[in-house]
């Protein structure tokens, strides 16, 4: 049986193997073209890693995706898009979430957990194309990577972030500017941009993926100033201050950067960042069963 035959046919045995080392499940809501209602842009997968408490003939077992600390509530019958990653190799499919479910950690620990189809087969992502197969891909949001020169400018900057997001959800944009309010435009002092894709967002950070030329980048700097693109869902970018943990290169020679939010400047732009996703993912939630009832 050639190689490739081989681990799609022992996918389940991967999986088995993956929750014994305490690995995670990657999960992500479809997104549609048209979701937000006007019609304008794509939608973007964001991807959560979930820890893998339990598996069963019918069943996989994950804790609930977070953001910051905060757990994401996704309904029953949402579908949703899972990937199995073990190194560079990687298989996806559509499962559904079958409803809540309590896990026992230990003797003394119980955390939230949600079940979901176990899946009657899988297909395997191309090297080339991780996060892409023959019967559903995954659009991932565009991140915007500034050095950060200055932590301390960040300061205004996210207030003109949150104002800008707040004026343009609500609709009113011409009520909500005062005269003391700081420009929409306003930036941290920052260097060149690299541009990256939002690969996963989990508990404190995020992973980004870099083309290889950006390699430099990370030799010379720790502190970032990233604009993740939600549109048209969210009407701006969301801006956030993170801090560089870990990189590691692929097999493309792709920079995969490991990223910690940073809010210490400013805790009250971490509830912001945390609303925005939850918002996001509500949204993106709304828009399929409201699909799924007309048909």
């Amino acid at each position: 049986m050639p190689a490739t035959r081989s681990r799609t046919a022992n996918w389940h045995h991967s999986l088995q193997q993956l929750h014994e080392r305490n690995g995670a499940l990657e999960i992500s809501l479809p997104a549609f073209a048209d979701a937000g209602g006007d019609g304008q842009g794509h939608g973007r997968n964001l991807i959560w890693r979930v820890r893998i408490l339990n598996l069963t003939e019918e069943e996989i077992i994950v804790e609930l995706p977070s953001a910051l600390g905060q757990e994401i509530r996704l309904q029953d019958g949402v579908e949703l898009i899972a990937i199995v990653a073990i190194g560079q190799n990687r298989w996806m499919f559509k499962t559904t979430v079958l409803g809540s479910a309590n896990a026992r950690l230990n003797a003394s620990h119980e955390i939230n957990a949600m079940r979901l189809v176990m899946p009657t087969n899988v297909e395997r992502c191309q090297r080339r194309q991780f996060y892409r197969v023959s019967t559903v891909g995954l659009t991932l949001p565009e991140v915007e990577c500034y050095p950060l020169l200055d932590p301390l400018s960040v300061i205004v900057a996210e207030t003109a972030n949150r104002l800008e997001i707040q004026r343009l959800t609500d609709g009113n944009i011409a009520g909500k500017i005062t005269p003391d309010a700081p420009d929409p435009d306003t930036k941290p002092q920052i260097g060149p941009l690299a541009k990256s894709l939002l690969v996963n967002i989990g508990g404190g950070g995020a992973g980004l993926l870099f083309e290889p030329d950006n390699r430099m980048l990370f030799e010379r700097h720790r502190a970032f100033w990233i604009r993740v693109n939600l549109m048209p869902h969210i009407p701006a970018p969301i801006c956030i201050s993170a801090r560089l943990r870990h990189t590691h290169i692929d097999s493309a020679q792709r920079i995969y950067a490991g990223m910690a939010f940073e809010f210490g400047h400013s805790p009250e732009h971490q509830q912001f960042v945390v609303d925005q996703i939850c918002r996001y993912a509500s949204l993106l939630q709304r828009e399929q069963l409201k699909r799924a009832s007309q048909k």
